[in-house]
């Protein structure tokens, strides 16, 4: 895997909510997720009750899009993260190991219903005006 900026991922770690994209039959959707970030492995976790539409959306799409923001109207200081990923489920090793990852930054997460979804990245996209106006640090995942 070619390295992520360590600026990224200082970003990632400093945050905790992103707004998640879903897509079913062309019709969009998007919400406000707490997520948890694996730094050695590279991907974010999620939980989500069932019976949300985004949910129900990743059953027939795993491609999701994220971002993470920081709420500014100081051009100099905006920061945001742009992601582009698949849900991956389906590997139950992983899912056991991400569960841990998000009970360690939310434990009260154990007491809420709702099931864990893991979001790998392929995309990258930060920008980041403290570096100069529309820096941009990307990573793509290699194939």
């Amino acid at each position: 895997m070619n390295k992520l900026d360590n600026r990224v991922i200082e970003f990632i770690l400093e945050h905790h909510v992103l707004v998640l994209a879903t897509v079913e039959n062309n019709k969009p959707y998007c919400c406000d997720c707490y997520y948890a970030y694996n730094q050695e492995k590279n991907y974010f976790v999620l939980k989500s009750n069932i019976e949300t539409l985004h949910y129900n959306q990743l059953k027939t799409n795993k491609n999701v899009s994220a971002s993470i923001v920081l709420e500014t109207s100081e051009v100099g200081k905006i920061q945001g993260l742009q992601i582009c990923g698949v849900v991956n489920n389906d590997n139950t090793e992983l899912l056991t190991e991400a569960k841990k990852v998000y009970l360690k930054k939310f434990p009260f997460a154990i007491a809420m219903s709702g099931e864990y979804i893991v979001l790998e990245p392929n995309l990258l996209k930060m920008t980041d005006n403290r570096f100069g106006f529309g820096k941009k640090f990307v990573w793509i995942k290699d194939n």
